[in-house]
């Protein structure tokens, strides 16, 4: 399955393909292989992303960032299933360095 990408994948399919690599990162992890996980922990995100509806994310809003709560994320633009955007700290400061992001980094919107 690995010439497909993840676009083309079913709802299952990315469910299984998210079992997967969970599995790998938990044996890279007990392996103390670091960037082994930190890789299948982001394919993980994408693929979540992929089971994910782009339209509930909205451009110029502000979101939580999973995993990262020194930060949210201000979004530009989305294409696909990233957010492009830059991070902002707690002390509300923009990033000058826009980045894309799987929006399953994505927590709930900041109201203001």
């Amino acid at each position: 399955m690995d010439n497909f990408r993840y676009s083309d994948y079913t709802v299952e399919q990315l469910r299984e393909e998210v079992g997967k690599l969970k599995e790998k990162a938990q044996k890279a992890e007990q392996l103390g292989n670091i960037s082994e996980v930190a890789i299948n922990e982001r394919k993980m995100q994408v693929a979540i992303a992929y089971m994910m509806n782009p339209d509930d994310f909205s451009p110029q809003e502000i979101y939580e960032l999973k995993g990262d709560p020194g930060y949210k994320f201000k979004i530009n633009y989305i294409n696909g299933v990233f957010a492009w955007g830059h991070r902002v700290n707690l002390l509300n400061e923009v990033h000058e360095k826009e980045e894309a992001l799987p929006i399953s980094l994505l927590g709930d919107k900041v109201e203001d």
